[in-house]
């Protein structure tokens, strides 16, 4: 009896799970909630081959606390707004370009300056007023037979430019119309000089109003030919006339250069370049004090730039804290045969792109954007050793070298009017943070201790955790 019972209970619960009019309780599974993804990062480290590569990782900010060291990014506190980032464009760097087949050529200028998915959005160029040490040979735009002098500068061309660097110009205005450009002499024409070389030599006082004229005509010619020039610094490296080619040029002698000649020729001509003093290394901050504190020349001159030869890239905020209504602007870091990729892009990013940032710049430029496999084209005693942001190797073969990374973990990412927001450091991890004109928010990071580095990035009351590698460089944005 006992048994039947269970056996028609069991029939019976049988016959209630199959039947199609009675409806059981619903269950509803517990599902594992999905991350979205909130955090992008782009990262290169050398030492493992990851170059400038977009991470899969899921990175979400949440509340959870942990014991890892936080870097706090806070868009309440703005420093200067971000003019752009990008290299020379030397006259041997347009050559060597130049010697890609046209396609190539074509989907290299896209990738250095246009704006898409594939583009590293180079945003600010610097280019020499006659020759570098970069080109094959030095030349001005006045060159003259031994003595002769040309005081109305009407033999003024522009000719040794027009096969390389202005064309490029010209390509490079058309991808990005909004690139600004800074123009640099190494030397003015010889006759204008005192020694008549190339070759250091101070500019003859005679010919302070010639020259002065000199910059205008280039400025209007540039003009005639697309080009608008942002600015120009009067010499470079006014402190190192032993390169081919250069010219000596004192505080002094450059303070009366502004206020007596250039200055009110740019005036006279209605003319809206901006004038930027110094254009030299970071050890001798009283070139740029001495002219600024020249109550003439002062209101001629937007800012100062500096180079990284010597000194400490933080007397620039000594700069800023004597001058806060002037600019600043780093304008030249090389990378060189010595060098390491990894020991390069560690010492780079931390100076030149952080360091330059987190002390006011609103530019940071490497050196040569492209050279060939020997590091030519040079001048007799020009810098042999530069090695460019690309290395050219033919026809249809160019390199990526540590340059093109240092400059594209910026440039990619934190386009001209982006304003620098606050970040804070830890021991090894240096920062430097911005919001972009969109409203994104971008962080880069560079790790220079020798280790893997947990951390919290903290933003809003939020943070997320994640890691970053020795001697790698990450950009982050949200």
């Amino acid at each position: 009896m006992i048994l039947y019972s269970l056996l028609s209970l069991s029939i019976s619960l049988f016959s209630c799970s199959s039947s199609t009019d009675t409806v059981l309780p619903e269950v509803t599974p517990k599902v594992p909630s999905v991350q979205v993804n909130e955090v992008d990062y782009w990262l290169t480290n050398g030492s493992t081959n990851i170059y400038l590569q977009k991470q899969t990782g899921i990175l979400a900010f949440g509340s959870a606390y942990n014991v890892y060291p936080s870097i706090e990014v806070d868009a309440t506190q703005t420093f200067q707004t971000i003019d752009g980032f990008g290299f020379t464009l030397t006259g041997g760097s347009a050559q060597s370009i130049n010697k890609l087949n046209s396609q190539k050529r074509n989907e290299l200028l896209q990738e250095l300056f246009g704006k898409n998915d594939n583009s590293i959005a180079i945003s600010y160029l610097r280019v020499s007023i006659g020759a570098s040490d970069l080109n094959a040979s030095p030349f001005s735009y006045n060159d003259l037979p031994a003595g002769q002098t040309d005081v109305a500068l009407s033999q003024f061309s522009l000719h040794p430019d027009l096969n390389d660097v202005i064309p490029m110009l010209k390509e490079i205005v058309a991808i990005n119309p909004q690139i600004k450009i800074l123009a640099t002499p190494w030397s003015p024409p010889t006759w204008m000089k005192d020694n008549n070389s190339f070759i250091g030599g101070s500019l003859k006082a005679e010919y302070y109003g010639v020259y002065a004229n000199y910059f205008v005509k280039y400025i209007q010619k540039m003009k005639e030919q697309g080009i608008t020039i942002t600015a120009i610094t009067p010499q470079n490296e006014p402190l190192h006339p032993g390169n081919n080619p250069s010219m000596y040029m004192s505080a002094q002698q450059q303070a009366v250069f502004i206020k007596n000649h250039l200055g009110p020729a740019f005036a006279a001509a209605n003319l809206t370049t901006k004038i930027i003093i110094y254009d030299h290394n970071c050890d001798r901050p009283d070139y740029p004090l001495a002219i600024l504190n020249d109550v003439a020349a002062n209101p001629f001159v937007d800012g100062s730039a500096f180079h990284l030869y010597a000194g400490d890239i933080n007397v620039l905020s000594t700069i800023h804290n004597a001058f806060p209504n002037k600019n600043l602007y780093f304008t030249e870091q090389y990378t060189g045969t010595s060098g390491t990729f990894d020991g390069d892009l560690k010492w780079h990013l931390k100076n030149v792109i952080i360091g330059s940032m987190r002390n006011w710049s609103k530019v940071a430029l490497e050196w040569n954007l492209a050279n060939d496999a020997n590091f030519r084209p040079y001048t007799p005693g020009g810098c042999s050793t530069c090695k460019g942001g690309l290395t050219i190797n033919g026809a249809d073969s160019f390199d990526r070298n540590v340059g093109y990374y240092i400059i594209a973990h910026a440039s990619k990412f934190v386009p001209a009017g982006s304003v620098r927001i606050a970040s804070n450091q830890t021991a090894n991890l240096n920062t430097v943070a911005f919001k972009t004109p969109t409203g994104k928010t971008v962080l880069i990071i560079e790790n220079d201790g020798s280790a893997n580095e947990l951390f919290n990035i903290k933003s809003n009351g939020k943070w997320v955790t994640t890691s970053i590698g020795a001697g790698a460089v990450a950009t982050f944005i949200w």
